[in-house]
């Protein structure tokens, strides 16, 4: 190349000196792990590893303390990066980095963030059935390679049985790190820890395992928690392979920056066809595309025609870049119920996880324990439980309580309300003694009705697993929203899938209060949904090798639902219609994305316009995107005209036009129709109003203009673009908000 090529982000170690610079003394208890972004020269060839670590190595102190030098930079070097970045993870110290900035070819260097991590009946809630439809036509995944990012495997496990399973594809060059190999199998293609390079892969907290088995375990009958959600447990895409890169801790809540590059990278290496990553910046660490490692590691894995798959943090989201697909998390139909019969003989329904086989039956008196004093209110705090009696009584507290604590103080059993935050979203749990979750508007009944008389009673009562709860899917509480904070011209997040109350494989476990052994647990997050995403990208992939990452995104999210299972909107986790940017698109419909009639393409270069549209440097573009990249000379583009299946919009007093092409992958010979559902206020056209074509592949332009005709006081509204033919829906929601 003419120029020099400048490349992603590097992870590294803040150790002492840097090559070259000076001879810096340094502190070792001043190391830290340091990303480093470095060019790559405009010579040499670095299709041998020894060539590039030499590069990156030259970066490091020319002198430490001590004469095995050799052996002190290895050791200060943490990972070095050939594919999702141009660049390496050190150990270091500030001065070092500091000295570092005079080297020719050092770019940017920082402390390596710590991300956070963010399945029986589903399957038949999607509409997936064995031996027939979706699952049959994408031959249940076989052949796709699902690469999970996550806190280890239990290879053990059955839902990991390699029975029928095929070998992987003669593509992939990944390795296993159990020792002597012994976990490996065609299910488990490949497993490398990258959290602890001393250690094999082994899953010791149950997350990654959970995770893995939901994208795609294969069959397990008579799966069960304890007895609950008793069914045959498998995965979206049964016969797909899988390779784990650990990089977290055991509980999943420790996953340094360093070692996630170096997953993605060797994962690009390997050869995965799908990548989903339990794994994003914490809540407060919102980055520009060109400071987010995930965001720009992930880049590099699309521009392989890898689809990339990231969760969420609570309540925003984060991993929000348009080429990854941004999952949001929903409820199913199935609910492990538990009622509450109140003494006035209403009853209200609530969950609870583990269910209580000596739970009392009769009615007892119901308390409800607060303290209130100038600046708050406490439910149900210690000092209280204990200076009341609550001994043999029915418990009625909030979210934030500790259930020993109602234990330590006599309660016979407790009701577990929502907080208002919360909601009406209920996750099922187990505690150390009877008890039941409700939500907000069950808790403030209940609470009402305490108030209503002088002897409250109530009584719990166990019913089990429950399935076809019609407002299913809800939006859940805890999943993220939008809008973007780094580009809210890109409308996120993109889809919302099954996460809440998801059982799946965990390792062997012993329930405490019944000291019972399990081997299925059931958790909640968006780090749930995200496999069942990554699974049905795995199927799609299967079914039409040839789309591109971008076509699998639309195909999904042109098809989503957006009514529940009785007609009506989606609701949010307060019982109203949840807006565009808790569901995106919707809910994810496999059946209908694997037949999608017309998709929204992306090539990796389309983004380089969108990137120059964000008021990026050159400098920081070719670190997202690799290569020479000169915004002066390209025709950059607003967000909202990125050729993305939905539309986010910021609509001023004149009219705004935007465009986009669709391929056709339906029936040659089609003609479609548009369709708008326009909010009061705004005057939205489409040109032409019909589109046609004559061949597969073939490419269609058009073009929307939005027009505001009045203020209605609304700060944004939302509306639909459809096209329509046959049985084929092409739907693209628009969020607009008003300036």
């Amino acid at each position: 190349m003419a120029s020099i090529l400048i490349s992603l982000i590097y992870i590294i170690s803040l150790s002492p000196a840097i090559a070259g610079i000076s001879n810096v003394e340094s502190d070792i208890d001043d190391l830290q792990t340091y990303m480093v972004y470095v060019q790559k020269p405009r010579h040499g060839n670095f299709s041998k590893e020894i060539d590039l670590e030499s590069w990156y190595h030259s970066f490091l102190p020319a002198t430490i303390s001590s004469n095995s030098i050799d052996d002190d930079r290895q050791s200060r070097m943490v990972h070095c990066y050939r594919h999702v970045i141009s660049g390496f993870a050190a150990r270091l110290t500030a001065e070092e980095v500091k000295a570092m900035e005079t080297k020719n070819g050092f770019i940017s260097a920082h402390v390596e963030n710590t991300l956070q991590l963010h399945t029986t009946h589903t399957p038949n809630f999607l509409g997936l059935h064995q031996n027939s439809g979706f699952w049959k036509d994408s031959n249940l995944g076989k052949g796709v390679i699902i690469g999970v990012l996550d806190s280890g495997i239990t290879p053990t496990h059955p839902s990991f049985s390699d029975k029928d399973m095929p070998p992987p594809p003669a593509k992939w060059r990944g390795n296993c790190e159990f020792a002597g190999g012994a976990g490996c199998d065609n299910k488990i293609i490949g497993a490398r820890n990258f959290y602890n390079l001393s250690l094999p892969p082994i899953d010791d907290g149950g997350h990654g395992t959970h995770t893995s088995s939901t994208a795609a375990g294969t069959f397990v009958n008579g799966a069960n928690r304890l007895g609950e959600a008793n069914g045959t447990a498998v995965g979206m895409a049964p016969l797909a392979h899988l390779a784990m890169y650990k990089t977290c801790d055991d509980y999943a809540d420790n996953c340094p920056e360093s070692s996630v590059n170096a997953a993605l990278d060797a994962a690009i290496e390997d050869g995965v066809d799908v990548l989903f990553l339990s794994i994003g910046l914490g809540p407060d660490q919102h980055k520009e595309f060109h400071a987010n490692a995930i965001a720009i590691a992930t880049f590099k894995a699309v521009k392989k025609g890898i689809f990339e798959i990231g969760a969420q943090n609570l309540f925003s989201v984060v991993n929000d870049a348009p080429w990854m697909l941004t999952v949001g998390a929903s409820t199913t139909d199935r609910s492990i119920v538990t009622s509450v019969q109140l003494g006035n003989q209403e009853t209200y329904d609530g969950e609870s996880l583990l269910q209580w086989t000596d739970i009392p039956s009769e009615q007892l008196p119901l308390v409800y324990p607060v303290t209130k004093n100038a600046s708050a209110t406490t439910n149900c705090p210690p000092e209280t439980l204990k200076s009341i009696d609550v001994k043999g009584k029915v418990v009625l507290c909030q979210l934030s309580v500790d259930p020993q604590d109602v234990l330590d103080a006599g309660g016979a059993a407790m009701i577990l309300m929502n907080n208002k935050l919360i909601g009406d979203s209920i996750v099922a749990g187990s505690t150390v003694l009877p008890h039941v979750r409700v939500s907000y508007t069950v808790g403030e009944s209940i609470k009402a009705y305490i108030n209503s008389t002088s002897s409250p009673t109530a009584a719990l009562v166990v019913k089990g697993t429950v399935i076809g709860r019609k407002t299913a899917p809800e939006v859940a509480a805890f999943s993220s929203r939008g809008p973007s904070t780094v580009s809210p011209g890109i409308l996120k997040p993109d889809i919302i899938g099954p996460g809440v109350n998801i059982i799946a494989a965990w390792l062997t476990a012993v329930e405490p209060v019944t000291n019972t052994e399990y081997t299925f647990d059931i958790i909640s997050g968006t780090s749930m949904s995200c496999p069942h995403l990554s699974g049905i990208a795995a199927l799609l992939k299967s079914a039409h090798p040839d789309w591109s990452p971008a076509a699998i995104k639309s195909a999904i999210m042109t098809t989503a639902d957006t009514v529940n299972l009785e007609g009506k909107p989606i609701l949010d986790r307060n019982h109203l219609p949840a807006d565009l940017f808790a569901v995106g698109a919707g809910h994810v419909n496999p059946s209908k994305a694997n037949d999608p009639g017309l998709i929204y393409n992306i090539q990796p270069d389309d983004y380089i316009p969108y990137l120059c549209g964000l008021n990026y440097t050159d400098q920081q573009v070719q670190g997202i995107v690799g290569g020479d990249v000169q915004c002066s000379k390209v025709p950059s583009i607003a967000e909202a005209e990125l050729n993305y299946p939905s539309f986010s919009i910021r609509l001023g007093s004149g009219p705004q036009t935007y465009n986009r092409t669709v391929t056709n992958v339906g029936p040659a010979n089609s003609s479609y129709t548009s369709q708008i559902v326009a909010p009061e206020g705004v005057e939205i056209t489409v040109q032409p109003n019909k589109i046609s074509f004559t061949e597969k592949n073939q490419k269609v332009a058009y073009s929307v203009t939005f027009t505001r005709t009045k203020n209605t006081g609304a700060s944004s509204a939302q509306a639909n673009l459809s096209w329509i033919f046959g049985q084929y829906t092409v739907k693209s929601p628009i969020a607009i908000s008003f300036i």
